[in-house]
């Protein structure tokens, strides 16, 4: 979730898509839609979610999103308010015989890559936030936030006036993936190992219920609670990220990279997207961090 005009590799008109899509965020009341299948009471099987499963990514339906649901045994696909009857009509028919694995869940607002943890960082066009900073094993500084962020961006800076260099891109994964790497080329710049007041001392991938900290450079620091796991979403225009942790954390614009994690210290994610604000509340998707870590082979401390 960055307040960002990004430069994906298509160009201009991708990056007015995501100026586009961070400037709809409305607020996110869910509510239940049952889905009409005799199946709905049925206990579905491995390869029947799986398939169930498949057909939603094959259905191709921007604003959606969908994972495992652990208390009903299905599919929980989570809709928002630009996904019309018909589209939901068509996920079921892509279905077939196992639309009864699937639990349609509406949310008012749009699901939305968080454009605009922890500080505010600055691309040249664009503002995101600080995930965790890191080290890779010979001791150079680096910092982890969102790959929509870091897709298309060269410098990064401290301030909105690019006055304070921090560093520059050294990888980004987007989409897929919503993961990006920064090294750090101020050496006068303090490296915290903190997010929000936490001392970050290691990094897992939180349970279901699990409650978890959010802090973003647009709305500070936020508390919720993960609600999946390994949930797929779909932010239209070809952007589909896999993998990430769903919860009830609120963000919006310029949160985007911002870090998850619980009061003991655990680095958990990276704010990815979602639907909604910090008034209203909301549902926001992370990328989990230690995939980022693994990646390239870094370390928060």
């Amino acid at each position: 979730m960055r307040t960002k005009r990004t430069t994906p590799r298509s160009g201009v008109a991708r990056r007015t898509r995501l100026i586009a899509v961070a400037s709809g965020l409305v607020a996110a009341a869910a509510f239940t839609v049952p889905a009409a299948n005799a199946n709905d009471a049925s206990t579905f099987s491995t390869a029947q979610l799986k398939s169930a499963n498949s057909a939603v990514l094959k259905a191709d339906v921007p604003g959606t999103a969908w994972a495992t649901d652990a208390k009903t045994g299905k599919i929980l696909v989570t809709v928002d308010s630009t996904v019309s009857k018909a589209e939901i009509a068509k996920i079921k028919r892509a279905a077939g015989a196992n639309a009864g694995a699937l639990q349609i869940k509406s949310t008012p607002g749009k699901i939305n890559k968080l454009i605009k943890g922890g500080d505010a960082i600055y691309a040249s066009s664009w503002r995101c936030s600080l995930g965790f900073n890191v080290k890779n094993s010979a001791g150079a500084d680096y910092f982890v936030t969102a790959g929509h962020c870091t897709d298309g961006a060269g410098t990064w800076w401290s301030n909105s006036g690019h006055t304070t260099t921090l560093g520059t891109t050294a990888g980004s994964s987007f989409p897929t993936n919503d993961y990006g790497l920064v090294r750090y080329t101020n050496t006068s710049v303090a490296k915290s190992g903190t997010a929000g007041s936490v001392d970050i001392t290691s990094a897992a991938t939180p349970a279901v219920g699990t409650n978890v900290i959010r802090t973003g450079s647009t709305t500070g620091t936020r508390t919720g609670r993960v609600t999946a796991l390994n949930a797929t979403v779909n932010y239209g225009g070809g952007d589909v990220v896999y993998g990430m942790i769903q919860t009830t954390v609120c963000a919006e614009p310029g949160d985007s990279g911002g870090a998850m994690y619980g009061s003991n210290g655990v680095a958990y994610g990276l704010t990815s997207g979602g639907s909604g604000n910090c008034t209203s509340g909301g549902t926001t998707f992370f990328q989990p961090v230690t995939e980022a870590l693994s990646a390239y082979g870094v370390n928060v401390f």
